[in-house]
Order: C-alpha cells, then structure tokens, then sequence
C-alpha cells in the first residue's frame, strides 16, 4: 500500500495533524484490499476441503461470533448464510455466550463456530471458543482474523476440528475503530461459505479432487468500485452533513443491513466518543418506539435494499420520514436509482444494481466510516484515538472469565 495522500479531500497534512492517519488509510484502502482478499480465500482449496467435511453428514448448527463490530459481521452473513443452504445459522456474540452458555451451546448439536475478530486475543473470544470445546460433544472451528500473532488463530492452527483462515496484514487495523477489518472479515468469510456472488465462476478440481471456486473477476471488480465511488463521488454529501453538525444518527437498514445499521451506529459512537447519539434499526421495526428519537438535530441514514420485496418497505418508510419533516436530514444509500430521487443521498452507479444485499453491505460501510471520522474530526477529536479518558481499549481489557461448568 502506498503513502497516505490525500483521503476525502483532506491532504495528508491535515490528517496528520488531525490524529487520523490510520483510521484514513485503513478507510482509504478497502476498495484495493476486497479484490485480494476474494482472490486470496477463493484460491485457498484447504479452506474449501475444510467447509465442504461441515456441509455433509448430519446438518450442522452454525453460530456466528465475535464481540462489538465483530459481532456485527455475523448479524450480517446471517440472513445470506440462512438463504444460501444453511439453514440453521444464528449471530450471537461471545459477550452473551460467555456470560450465559446453557443459553447458546447445545451440546448434541453438531456446530460450527465461525469467530470473527481482529486481534484474536480479547478474553471473551478465547473463552467463547473454550466453552464450546468443553460444551459441545461435536464442534468445529473457522476463524476469520486479521492477526497471526492473536491466541484464536494460533489455537486454530493446532487444534484438529479448526481451520485459521488469515487476512491480509493490512486488514489489522491500527486504529481504534475497526474498519478494514470489519469489511476484511465479511467478504472473506461471505466467500469462504459461498453466499457471495463473487464464487459464481465456474468450478474447477484441482489434483486431489478438492473443489477449487476461481474468484469472479469482474465481480471483485464491481465490489471495489463501488467503494471507490463512496470515497470519490460521495464526498460532497459527507461534506455536507459534517457541516450540518448534528447531534443524533439513526441508521436503518433490513436484511443484512440491518447489521450493517448496528455496525454503522457502533462506529459513530467510537470515533466521536460519545458525543453524538447514534442508534440503528430496521425500517419497519423503527415506527415501534425507537422514531421518537427524531428531532431537528437527527440524521437519519436508511442503506436500502436491492431485493424488491424489502424495498418496498423501505421507500415507504424513507416517504413518510419526509412528510413528518421531524429529522433534520432523511438521506438514503442506494444501489437501485428507482424510487429514490437524485437528492435523496447517494446512488451507487454501474452495475451496483446487481449487487447482493451483502455486498452492499461493503460500499455502504465504508459511507459510515468516512462520515464518523469526518465528524470526530469536526469535534477536534483524533480519530485514530478518540476516547482521550482511556476508558476504551482497542482490544477490550478488565474482563474477568469465571469458571463454568458445562452440564453432561
């Protein structure tokens, strides 16, 4: 990767003197790092041997895990994963299964714990793969992390039902918040357990007979330049509701990007420590309760869907937030330009239409990025270290594991 530039219009004096050189290159370098990535896992055929031993004989539970904006990324694939031939994946984050494991662990359930995380070393991830261990009689492992040195994957790497599946280094953001490693983690598993279209290449068997799925060029090539275009074409909007300084953000999002809407609300919480309220829902959940939110100095930011049927309801919603004229600014990120007039937000263009939910998922991540360390930095804050009290730790710390004792 190259030296730092010049990232959302801001030059690289300006982003070094604002504290945010990481948390810009790791926003800045996505769209590059998602064709490696698809190429790096669609090549991998010992990770392709591994999934294929989980997805034959009796049906496997599969639980997507990790804490924070790792969690999120299983919230994300479940929805895809349900939908693509596995149908019992369910996203429960480590924090809730170590603090309740009877709740969450069957032990005559065969399973396959997929971990996302970035560092691989927070107490709750490695307890959570303990208890899984110790609580389920059949369990395998599939750990998604961007840090060779972390304590997931070198237990993955030595244990016999796990396979370690390692992100480029770039992917180990620097930064506090994760960001590379949030859109890292998604498309490398999304590709790993086919539930993404860039696998869509036709098949081919390598030598011992293990199926091999050629990464899908062209598609690679559409993820990474709807990226781009977030970065490129998205900057005036960015500009423009940094400058309206609001003080609340709602984020809505259906499907998989409901998901996404919880990542995206994490991330402003983070980089602006606290200071802006920031809350995520689905579009049609968010009329029970959480609108009353909306006031004068509200964002509201609904990511809509590229299936037909969750559209509709989306638009519904993204009228009626503008008839009430409550929230300050209603804006809407788009893949599909029907329904959605000009000045609604932002519409990804080329073939974007063709764009699964998940892969939305990545573009628009990177919106949510972009406009959390814009705003951190309206507030004089330091993106790359924005909670100044020390409180909160890029890898999570002062969390004491107790023992449990799993029942027979």
């Amino acid at each position: 990767m190259s030296e730092l530039v010049e990232v959302l219009g801001l030059s690289a004096a300006q982003i070094a003197a604002g504290g945010a050189y990481w948390t810009a290159r790791e926003i800045a370098q996505q769209p590059q790092l998602w064709s490696d990535i698809a190429r790096l896992v669609a090549g991998d055929s010992a990770l392709g041997a591994f999934l294929q031993q989980q997805r034959t004989g009796e049906p496997r539970r599969v639980l997507l895990t990790g804490a924070g904006t790792s969690s999120f990324v299983g919230e994300c694939l479940a929805p895809a994963l349900a939908s693509h031939g596995w149908p019992r994946a369910e996203a429960i984050a480590t924090t809730d299964i170590v603090a309740s494991p009877a709740s969450f662990l069957v032990r005559d359930t065969p399973t396959l714990l997929v971990h996302f995380a970035r560092s691989g070393n927070s107490p709750e991830s490695v307890a959570a793969m303990e208890l899984a261990e110790r609580c389920i009689d059949r369990c395998s492992h599939l750990v998604v992390t961007c840090n060779q040195e972390g304590e997931l994957y070198r237990r993955a790497r030595t244990m016999r039902n796990a396979y370690g599946l390692l992100l480029p280094a770039a992917c180990n953001d620097q930064s506090f918040a994760m960001t590379s490693s949030f859109t890292g983690m998604l498309l490398a598993a999304g590709t790993a357990l086919q539930v993404l279209p860039v696998n869509e290449a036709r098949a081919t068997l390598s030598a011992a007979g293990t199926q091999v799925l050629p990464v899908n060029e062209a598609r690679a090539t559409l993820l990474s330049a709807a990226g781009t275009q977030v970065l490129d074409s998205g900057l005036p909007l960015l500009r423009r509701l940094v400058r309206a300084r609001f003080e609340r953000v709602v984020y809505l999002g259906s499907k998989e990007l409901k998901g996404l809407a919880r990542e995206a609300a994490l991330k402003m919480l983070e980089l602006t420590d606290g200071r802006l309220i920031a809350i995520a829902d689905s579009p049609l959940g968010f009329r029970h309760g959480p609108k009353t939110i909306l006031n004068g100095s509200t964002l509201v930011v609904v990511f809509l869907s590229n299936d037909a049927h969750a559209r509709r309801y989306e638009l519904d919603l993204l009228s009626e937030l503008r008839r009430d004229g409550v929230a300050g600014c209603v804006i809407a990120l788009t893949g599909r330009a029907d329904g959605v007039a000009d000045t609604d937000g932002l519409a990804l263009t080329g073939d974007a239409a063709a764009l699964s939910d998940l892969e939305l998922c990545l573009p628009y991540a990177v919106f949510a990025q972009a406009l959390g360390m814009l705003r951190s930095l309206s507030l004089g804050l330091s993106p790359d270290s924005p909670n100044a009290a020390g409180t909160v730790n890029r890898v999570v710390q002062g969390v004491s594991i107790y023992p449990y004792g799993c029942q027979q």
